[in-house]
């Protein structure tokens, strides 16, 4: 895995991205592939796309890369529409070209000494969580466990688990399709009534897994983890709880997106006291002690 927060810098690129393909799922849920060849071959997971949803709309809006192919030069985006610009992408077509700046920000970065990894998404923080899986999966040094949460149907249909998991209900058995063929054990969680799912929130879930290993299994553990920021905040907590390291990446309003307007600025602690970090470009990703 890359071991640098900002060797990516200088590749941020401005592409026409083509729409390869719109999926449509339940609550206004899109997942849209992009043709961007230059995004995709330096994407990491937890970096994002600024899209510029319509030509009469001129502001762009941040969007979380969930997969990325870079022989193929395509890029994944789940989005749900909350307000007119997100309205006017889902109304995209394919062949549509979109105006794309990308990657932007620093992503994950797993560490081999903590194999063990737990990656917890919510909501529309789920896609970068999907881009770690996929990023880890069929590596033998790895071994990570995804669990994902949400209040709507969730952007994929269900599939059960083949592979019983020994601390978890038996009828707990649904997961989402990708890792079900990436062999990645997968848990959904919801306080709805969703077939398959954790009766709970992430949290919940993630305290039960954490409960039931050793101490040496928990020497071995790191969290991963994007969501709305009470979310985090909770996974935070957890991660204090277990005295474990827990990288997490923010959700914040944003302008440029590149570092310039200094809008998405938030208090980060430091050796040297608080400093104040851009989300855009200094994150998404932080280490969650750090600023929780």
């Amino acid at each position: 895995m890359k071991n640098s927060r900002h060797e990516h810098r200088d590749k941020i690129f401005i592409e026409d991205s083509k729409i390869e393909s719109i999926e449509t799922f339940p609550n206004n849920q899109f997942i849209m592939r992009l043709h961007s060849p230059k995004c995709a071959n330096t994407a990491l997971p937890g970096s994002f796309m600024h899209i510029q949803c319509d030509q009469d709309i001129l502001m762009r809006r941040p969007l979380s890369i969930m997969r990325a192919n870079a022989k193929e030069g395509w890029v994944e985006i789940l989005f749900k529409i909350v307000g007119n610009g997100l309205d006017a992408l889902s109304k995209k077509k394919v062949g549509d070209l979109v105006s794309s700046i990308g990657p932007i920000g620093n992503g994950f970065i797993p560490s081999i000494k903590r194999p063990e990894t737990l990656l917890i998404g919510g909501g529309v923080g789920i896609p970068p969580i999907i881009f770690l899986a996929e990023t880890l999966k069929g590596k033998e040094e790895w071994n990570p466990l995804v669990i994902m949460g949400s209040e709507v149907p969730f952007p994929f249909d269900i599939t059960k688990r083949r592979k019983k998991i020994s601390w978890l209900e038996q009828e707990i058995n649904g997961t989402m399709p990708l890792l079900e063929e990436w062999k990645i054990p997968g848990i959904l969680c919801s306080l709805n009534n969703i077939s398959g799912s954790y009766r709970g929130n992430v949290t919940g879930a993630a305290d039960k897994y954490l409960h039931s290993i050793s101490q040496s299994q928990l020497d071995r553990i790191e969290i991963f983890s994007c969501g709305p920021t009470k979310m985090l905040e909770a996974v935070a907590l957890l991660a204090k709880k277990y005295q474990l390291p827990c990288q997490v990446s923010l959700e914040e309003f944003m302008a440029c997106a590149v570092g310039g307007c200094a809008g998405c600025a938030i208090p980060v602690k430091t050796k040297g006291g608080i400093s104040m970090q851009r989300v855009c470009v200094d994150g998404p990703v932080f280490e969650a002690a750090q600023v929780f």
